[in-house]
């Protein structure tokens, strides 16, 4: 497993990196590639003797200012969503969960359309009016899905999943209602629905970080766990395990991940569900391996997935959503045409 994990793992710490350098030096003003990591090791003092400056400071401007700083969110929103994927395929025993399964993004894009509907997109906290607001309802969300799926104290899978559909179905109406109600703010609506990593800075990185840490080293001490639920919940409860709480524990952990990630970007499908997916394709079934390579794997899809956003119909912008969608459904079909081949086969 160690090995593995340290091939794998190497692997992916060296493509995150190439990535960044990649689509960071592609927009309207190219930065040559191997400049890239030298301005920004260029910012550490005791290597500014290393990396000499022979770059403008426009480049400089752009990279710190603008493109790095938007690189890092995506690497951040899309670790949050492709763990937190990992986490309820895992707890849920259903390789199709994602992130917003249990309707934390309905949740939350109920509170952000409702404020941007009423023009308070501002008004509360400044620019952090919107994700504040998508944060506390997503939140809230969970919470009534948890508590109309418990039953005696449990919280029974089939349940959990069921009473996500049914509140995912009925905020989804909500959301809606708002849209055809609304004339001048319909765009700004549709387009935080779609996904967007624009005009996102430092500041946003500082507010997810926490989350990601916190988070990936929960996820990641419950990982054994999460092999035993393989195993199914009754044989799980023999070995010792405490079901219920495990399963509490890391959904709480999974779903606050997948908020904050939405409360910055918006709804962004198919991180979460075709990352981990194709993880367990790659190395199997160890969450010892999984959990840590997919918040790898899901910061690299992002990155690339908002790279294609800003730079394809450039100076349009592409919402970011519609682009992981655009990859996410073909591939995900096709590893489902090849499990059902593989399936046959071995009929």
């Amino acid at each position: 497993m160690k090995r593995t994990l340290l091939l794998w793992g190497g692997g992916g710490v060296l493509l995150l990196l190439f990535t960044v350098c990649v689509c960071a030096m592609i927009g309207s003003v190219q930065i040559p590639l191997l400049q890239v990591p030298a301005i920004v090791l260029h910012q550490i003092p005791w290597l500014q003797d290393v990396f000499p400056k022979t770059w403008p400071n426009s480049y400089e401007q752009i990279l710190l200012k603008v493109r790095i700083p938007r690189v890092v969110v995506g690497l951040l929103v899309g670790a949050c969503l492709s763990l937190s994927g990992a986490a309820f395929q895992g707890i849920l025993r259903n390789p199709l969960a994602d992130p917003y399964t249990l309707g934390v993004s309905s949740g939350a894009s109920v509170g952000a359309a409702f404020i941007i509907y009423f023009g308070l997109q501002y008004s509360i906290v400044g620019q952090w009016s919107v994700p504040l607001v998508a944060f506390v309802t997503g939140i809230l969300t969970l919470w009534l899905v948890i508590r109309l799926a418990q039953e005696d104290g449990k919280i029974p899978t089939e349940r959990l999943i069921l009473s996500g559909v049914v509140m995912q179905a009925f905020l989804g109406a909500f959301v809606s209602l708002l849209i055809s109600l609304s004339d001048k703010t319909i765009n700004e609506i549709m387009f935080w629905l779609m996904g967007s990593l624009s005009m996102r800075g430092w500041s946003y990185a500082g507010v997810l970080s926490p989350y990601l840490i916190i988070g990936f080293v929960i996820v990641m001490g419950y990982s054994r766990s999460l092999n035993i639920m393989a195993l199914g919940e009754r044989q799980a409860a023999h070995l010792g395990m405490n079901v219920e709480r495990t399963k509490m524990i890391v959904l709480m952990t999974a779903t606050l991940m997948t908020a904050a990630a939405v409360s910055v970007s918006g709804v962004i499908g198919f991180v979460g569900l075709i990352v981990p997916h194709l993880i367990r394709l790659l190395v199997g079934p160890d969450y010892r391996i999984i959990v840590p390579l997919s918040a790898l794997g899901g910061g690299i899809y992002m990155v690339i997935a908002d790279t294609l956003a800003r730079s394809v119909l450039a100076p349009t912008e592409i919402p970011l959503g519609v682009v992981t969608a655009f990859i996410g459904a073909p591939f995900f079909a096709y590893l489902l045409h090849r499990n059902k081949k593989t399936r046959r086969s071995r009929s």
